[in-house]
């Protein structure tokens, strides 16, 4: 509400949008979209569930996840009239094609280096840890701590600094620490549009311009990111005592 409050303040110019919907009318619904739709979002909710029960990494349930996709796929039929000849049109190779490889790289390489610095010892402790003690003897006051990695999280990217901070700390589960990192890397990482998975997707799809929105939204971001963090502090005495 703030960001809204202070962008309302502001002149737009207004313009017109057309949308062109020839397309959208010639193309039938296909059979299994309701399908497919509701068995990919009960595999993305199945990943936590299996890491959970199993206590095995959270890859190998999102290698089944995709493998269970993948199979269904393979045996559905999109359409009345399927064909053989149309089969690679749904095909998971299809699919597939159009990730950006890139991006699942750069997460790749960025994770790997967290891990290695989470190995490496450094005054008898981990990196990060030892890291985490650094910023609290500069830092005595942890909110402001955490407020700081949600800053960096713009920066570096919120999924690696998430990870970062489960080296860094080893408070108990449920503390209102990791609520609190939650928040700040999550919505932290809107202040610049690469500093989240779906900002990096937004500028290959929709072709934002990285200067346009860090002149155009940052600010909004940061001012709604600090409220926030201000409201959770005051918060987090009455929700975890």
């Amino acid at each position: 509400m703030v960001p809204l409050f202070f962008a309302m303040r502001k002149k737009y110019s207004i313009g017109e949008l057309t949308i062109d919907n020839t397309q959208e009318e010639n193309q039938g619904k296909l059979l299994s979209s309701k399908t497919m739709l509701i068995l990919g979002l009960f595999m993305i909710v199945f990943v936590p569930i299996f890491k959970t029960l199993t206590h095995l990494p959270p890859y190998i349930g999102m290698m089944l996840s995709m493998a269970v996709v993948w199979l269904v796929s393979e045996y559905i039929h999109p359409e009345e009239n399927f064909t053989e000849e149309l089969k690679h049109k749904y095909s998971p190779h299809k699919a597939l094609s159009r990730i950006e490889l890139s991006s699942i790289l750069f997460f790749l390489g960025i994770l790997m280096a967290v891990a290695a610095l989470e190995t490496m010892v450094v005054g008898g402790v981990g990196t990060l840890q030892y890291l985490a003690q650094g910023l609290e003897k500069a830092i005595p006051d942890q909110n402001f701590v955490i407020i700081f990695l949600g800053i960096m999280s713009a920066v570096i990217d919120n999924v690696p600094l998430v990870a970062a901070s489960m080296g860094m700390y080893t408070f108990p589960l449920d503390h209102s620490v990791w609520h609190f990192i939650a928040y700040a890397a999550g919505t932290g990482g809107s202040m610049l549009i690469i500093g989240s998975a779906a900002g990096v997707a937004a500028m290959g799809m929709e072709r934002i311009d990285f200067i346009w929105y860090f002149k155009k939204i940052t600010f909004y971001a940061f001012i709604g990111y600090i409220s926030g963090c201000i409201l959770y502090i005051l918060m987090a005495p009455f929700l975890h005592g």
